[in-house]
C-alpha cells in the first residue's frame, strides 16, 4: 500500500471527510474509542478489541501525516481560508454594500 493508500484508509476508519481539522480527527478518534474500547462495547469482545487497535493504529497514521506536513503559508493559500467577513474586507474594506462607511472606535 502506498503513503496515499495508507492515509486514505486511515481516514475512511476514523470517519473523517477529505478535508477534516486537527479537532475533528482528534473528536472523532474520541467517539469511535468510546464506542470500540472493550470496557464498554456491547458486540463482540474480539471484534471490539479488533476494531479499538484499527482505530489507534489509524489515528497514528493520520497524526504523523499532519505532524509531518509542510503547510502553505503563501498568500494564496491563506486566502481560501477566510472568513466571510474577511473576505468582504479584501474587497471592499469598511464599506458596506450600500456605499456607507462604518465608523470605527
Amino acid at each position: 500500500m502506498n503513503k496515499y493508500q495508507q492515509i486514505n484508509a486511515a481516514r475512511i476508519v476514523l470517519e473523517l471527510s477529505e478535508r477534516a481539522t486537527m479537532e475533528e480527527i482528534k473528536s472523532n478518534y474520541r467517539a469511535l474509542i468510546r464506542k470500540w474500547h472493550p470496557d464498554r462495547c456491547k458486540a463482540n469482545r474480539e471484534k471490539c478489541k479488533e476494531m479499538t487497535t484499527k482505530i489507534i493504529a489509524a489515528y497514528r497514521i493520520i497524526y504523523d501525516y499532519c505532524n509531518n506536513y509542510k503547510f502553505s503559508f503563501s498568500e494564496e493559500e491563506v486566502s481560501n481560508y477566510l472568513s466571510a467577513d474577511e473576505w468582504w474586507f479584501e474587497r471592499f474594506g469598511k464599506n458596506t454594500f450600500w456605499g456607507d462607511e462604518k465608523k470605527s472606535k
